[in-house]
């Protein structure tokens, strides 16, 4: 077992856990896109980041990689940890803003614009299609080529591939496959339409989340905005 500890809570965490699964374990909600627990941890999308350490020396991993360790330190809700994952969501969905998956995760965390000019594409490159035609289908018949801007997911050389036995794992774990209500041609780059007005804004009053300690305003200080009228 390995003692470390997560907004304040102990926790003695198993072998081979990671800052995600201890968090998880705790109840503790942490985004991630990237990560399936089926599949192989990636860190690609770094939506799960997580702040580690205390003072001036902290730093920001993916905890959906990071090993739990003895002594850890670790803080998910910072105003860091905050502003980096809606940094990180804005990226992604200016890459792909039909997805539903992303434009939800959007309203989840407040996200109220997307300042990269949008490129409309399909893919978002998490990985997920080619870990899962690898390590469940066990076909291993697509895969990244190229890099940078050049990036891909194909079938070698881009032929149709044997090895792929039409079996769909990929179209079903893909997040970009699953379109917004507008379908794959909306105005907009965020929707907002399935925006909860009752969205917790503590973290302008205080450096962490604190509603896991109970419902949202139970502490007293959560603003709830009026519905618009």
């Amino acid at each position: 077992m390995k003692n470390l500890t997560i907004d304040g809570i102990s926790i003695e965490a198993r072998k081979g856990w990671t800052i995600l699964e201890c968090a998880r374990f705790l109840g503790l909600e942490i985004p991630t896109i990237c990560h399936d627990e089926g599949l192989s941890s990636w860190g690609g999308c770094r939506l799960c980041v997580v702040e580690i350490g205390e003072g001036k020396n902290t730093k920001l991993v993916t905890s959906c990689t990071y090993p739990a360790e003895p002594g850890l330190v670790v803080r998910t809700s910072t105003k860091r940890v905050i502003n980096a994952r809606k940094m990180i969501l804005e990226l992604l969905i200016a890459r792909c803003p039909t997805s539903k998956i992303l434009q939800d995760l959007a309203v989840k965390m407040g996200l109220k614009q997307v300042r990269f000019e949008p490129k409309w594409e399909n893919c978002i490159y998490c990985g997920l299609c080619v870990r899962m035609c690898e390590e469940q289908m066990v076909a291993g018949a697509i895969g990244f080529a190229s890099r940078g801007n050049s990036i891909k997911i194909t079938t070698p050389f881009d032929m149709n591939s044997d090895e792929c036995r039409r079996c769909g794992g990929c179209i079903y774990i893909c997040p970009a496959c699953t379109l917004r209500c507008e379908g794959a041609n909306p105005t907009d780059v965020l929707c907002g339409r399935c925006e909860n007005t009752l969205q917790p804004t503590c973290i302008d009053l205080n450096d962490n989340f604190n509603c896991w300690m109970g419902l949202k305003g139970d502490c007293g200080q959560c603003y709830v905005p009026e519905k618009s009228k």
